[in-house]
């Protein structure tokens, strides 16, 4: 059986742990050469630990794969770009990449501090900017490369206490766009991947009531291995027609989800007044407003 990604170069960003590390030790099985990204932070992002990077390649290398340990910061442009130059430094070439680092300040809105806000918007979505800015100018001379960016329900759904990381995964979905559209001409894709797994970010999840309690539980059945082939099959050959998605993976689901679009309008030939959208306009369009829902309020049953 031939591997989807023979001789191919993959970086991953925070693949120490979690979903990052799944998908480096899934891209090294399948053929691919893979530059393991962990400064091996705290799930806030605090300190820094060689260990994690460290360990995901040589578990690569026990397998019989080819992986090296990189443990640059992805939310600075300078040490970002030290990421791809890696990869080129190491194995000559660059062929896909997957934005994966991340980290979580989760405040409800109003007792949120500003540092815990830009932070998470640094490493999440800066971090996706400055690593694809960095590899897109290698990309756009091979005419050739695939990018792979996480998002997430929080974004494009909702939930509680999270502004920072919604407004950064939403972020996302707008560059991997942007990306599309201005890459695609040399070849270059760029998809979103909104992950449901068990993660130690997941982990810190308040569990104060019985319901967040059982929430939880039906996360951690949700192994992150069950993301990576997805993220496999995009950095692949085989998705040379796919960009511009947005994918979600549960359990053994794959979701494509919807984009925004207009759903429903109103018009006034003479124009509209303060009033007259209070009296006309917004009564005929709140029949299709959307609830202020939360992903688990949209995903109601139970992994698959």
């Amino acid at each position: 059986m031939s591997k989807s990604l023979q001789d191919k170069v993959i970086i991953v960003t925070g693949a120490g742990r979690g979903i990052g590390r799944e998908i480096a030790l899934l891209c090294a099985a399948e053929g691919a050469k893979v530059v393991v990204n962990d400064p091996g932070g705290a799930a806030d992002g605090a300190g820094s630990n060689a260990a994690p990077a460290e360990e995901v390649v040589e578990e690569i290398k026990k397998r019989g794969g080819t992986a090296v340990a990189n443990f640059e910061s992805v939310a600075e442009a300078i040490p970002a770009s030290k990421i791809v130059k890696a990869a080129t430094d190491h194995f000559g070439r660059l062929d896909g990449v997957v934005n994966n680092a991340g980290i979580l300040r989760d405040m409800i809105f109003h007792k949120m501090s500003v540092e815990a806000f830009e932070a998470v918007i640094k490493v999440h979505l800066m971090g996706s900017f400055y690593v694809s800015h960095a590899a897109a100018r290698i990309f756009r001379e091979q005419e050739s490369g695939s990018f792979v960016h996480f998002t997430s329900t929080s974004g494009l759904i909702g939930n509680f206490g999270q502004a920072n990381y919604a407004a950064a995964k939403l972020g996302i979905v707008g560059l991997s766009k942007s990306i599309a559209l201005d890459m695609g001409r040399f070849n270059v894709r760029s998809n979103c991947v909104s992950p449901f797994a068990w993660t130690r970010m997941i982990g810190t999840i308040p569990t104060e009531t019985d319901a967040e309690k059982a929430r939880v539980e039906k996360i951690k059945q949700m192994g992150p291995e069950k993301i990576a082939p997805l993220c496999g099959y995009l950095l692949g050959d085989s998705a040379k027609d796919v960009t511009g998605q947005i994918f979600g993976v549960r359990m053994n689901e794959i979701f494509l989800f919807s984009q925004n679009r207009p759903i429903r309008s109103v018009q006034r030939s003479e124009g509209w007044t303060p009033q007259s959208i209070a009296e006309h306009g917004m009564p005929a369009l709140k029949g299709s407003f959307y609830k202020l829902d939360r992903s688990a309020d949209i995903f109601t049953w139970d992994p698959v």
